[in-house]
């Protein structure tokens, strides 16, 4: 007698183990929550970051400049430039600065004048403006800044609450301050 055997086995029946599609829907409910409460708190860190970056980029382009006139025993310029060669009129300095020694003193750089600093443009939701009039700073070479007090308005993708003023004295300190409504209105932009 010849037996022989299935290659299948047949077994008791056992219930399918795996999720149903409520409970899919369900976990994916719960992580579309999860992220729609990260992504704001990375968006908010991610732009203090960048608003802390450009305060420290201003700083250290102030301190080459207030070196670079000590060293030189010459006036030096920090100015809002564009293409990183030249200045430009305005106040706005989200899309770069200078600082260069100052060789003549007509606060434009000349060629021949060296560059002792250059900041790229800032990202694009931080806005960076100076005073209105104070286009230009000059460091003369004993360390203090020519004329009045300059103000910065620093906004960042925060928004307008978040604004922060850099005030820049003639006696070489930089301090953190609340911005006037009028500075806020133009540096913040939506």
């Amino acid at each position: 007698m010849s037996t022989s055997r299935s290659p299948l086995r047949h077994t008791a029946a056992t219930p399918a183990r795996g999720i149903t599609l409520i409970e899919l829907l369900m976990v994916l409910g719960i992580i579309g929550v999860l992220f729609g409460l990260a992504i704001p708190a990375v968006s908010d860190a991610v732009a203090a970051t960048h608003a802390m970056q450009a305060r420290a980029a201003l700083m250290a382009s102030y301190l080459s400049a207030l070196n670079g006139a000590a060293l030189a025993n010459a006036r030096t310029t920090m100015c809002p430039s564009f293409d990183g060669q030249n200045c430009t009129s305005g106040t706005d300095w989200s899309h770069g600065w200078i600082a260069f020694v100052d060789a003549n003193g007509d606060r434009e750089r000349q060629p021949g004048e060296a560059i002792l600093s250059r900041q790229e443009a800032l990202p694009s939701k931080v806005h960076l403006h100076s005073t209105r009039g104070r286009t230009r700073i000059e460091i003369q070479p004993a360390g203090s800044v020519a004329g009045s007090n300059v103000t910065f308005t620093l906004c960042d993708g925060r928004g307008a609450t978040r604004a922060q003023s850099l005030v820049l004295s003639n006696k070489s300190t930089l301090r953190v301050d609340t911005p006037t409504a009028q500075a806020i209105a133009e540096t913040c932009v939506p």
